[in-house]
């Protein structure tokens, strides 16, 4: 739905942002002379560019954007007044919106993420005197239950690294090792993990530096069997695969070409190693995080420490871990207590 407008507005997201972006974030747009789509679409351009300029959304959440509000074009145009301009656009008018989604069976996760991206929007134009007043106002996104992030246990995590250690010397599997020890001695989430630098690990004190999400730096310690396998990938499989590319790449984990590993290509690479463990349940990435992160509190981390170790900017975040521990225990009990 919207697939055409999406490709109107997103395909700014896309370009380089060293070009007009960078001097000239919201260029000047005609006021009361468009068409109201051609309206939307202007602004909605000038928002990207703003979130781009302000440096604290990745590309893919900046294309999300884009496609939600393209969207909710389209949504207005099946109304029966049509798409109205800016400053006439109402609560009860979006209402009708959100209630079509909600005929189309959307998930409520997907919605509210939706919705978020529709408050921003109508928050920026406030701000920029476009509208008097945010039409979103009163109105609620839907409530959310929070699942409890899926763990491994320790048995399971020494399946893992044992098939991804299975390849012996080979480069790639010495990457891959390294990669597995590190997801689940830091807890990084993947699209940081593919972001470090040579620089990122110093293995003599034992921690990594890694760039997190709005640009926010933190350090992040990394135990002994972790920095060995990526001592041994460092020293006989990184430099095999360097030599397949011409420039040489800073990046820590390289792919099969030479180049910075990708965040799909790490995704990809954990699966097919999940798979070789003949695991019951899928393994991503984020697996191993909420992984890390329960094993810590489960060997008697504080959470103030596991917060700042996974970067989250709330307490709030890091507490669904507690409850992961808490039925866990319970679920000791009741295997265990003859009274259970």
């Amino acid at each position: 739905m919207g697939e055409e407008k999406c490709g109107k507005v997103s395909e700014k997201v896309n370009q380089k942002e060293e070009q007009s972006d960078a001097g000239n974030v919201n260029p000047p747009v005609a006021q009361n002379t468009q068409a109201p789509t051609a309206e939307w679409d202007c602004w909605i351009d000038r928002y990207l560019r703003y979130l781009a300029a302000e440096g604290n959304h990745a590309i893919h959440t900046r294309s999300a954007y884009a496609s939600d509000l393209a969207q909710l074009i389209e949504l207005l145009e099946q109304t029966d007044s049509g798409v109205p301009r800016l400053p006439e656009v109402s609560a009860d008018r979006l209402r009708l919106c959100i209630t079509r989604l909600y005929a189309v069976g959307m998930e409520r996760s997907s919605l509210a993420r939706k919705l978020a991206a529709w408050r921003g929007f109508f928050r920026y134009l406030v701000r920029e005197g476009q509208l008097t007043s945010h039409p979103m106002k009163r109105l609620k996104s839907p409530k959310l239950g929070r699942p409890l992030p899926k763990t491994l246990s320790e048995s399971e995590v020494s399946c893992l690294l044992s098939a991804a250690e299975r390849r012996g010397d080979e480069p790639l599997a010495l990457r891959n090792l390294a990669m597995v020890e590190l997801f689940y001695a830091s807890g990084l989430r993947v699209a940081e993990l593919c972001g470090l630098d040579l620089g990122s690990v110093d293995a003599g004190l034992g921690y990594v530096r890694v760039l997190g999400k709005g640009g926010k730096e933190r350090i992040v310690p990394v135990g002994e069997q972790a920095l060995e396998a990526i001592s041994r990938y460092l020293k006989q499989g990184r430099p095999a695969l360097a030599r397949r590319q011409r420039e040489v790449s800073p990046a820590l984990f390289l792919n099969h070409r030479g180049r910075r590993l990708s965040v799909r290509g790490a995704q990809d690479i954990l699966s097919r190693i999940a798979d070789g463990a003949a695991l019951e349940r899928g393994i991503s990435p984020h697996t191993l995080r909420h992984t890390f992160a329960t094993h810590l509190l489960d060997g008697g981390a504080d959470l103030r420490s596991v917060q700042e170790m996974l970067g989250h900017a709330k307490l709030s975040t890091t507490q669904i871990y507690t409850h992961v521990s808490a039925e866990r225990l319970k679920e000791i009990y009741h295997k265990t207590h003859p009274r259970a």
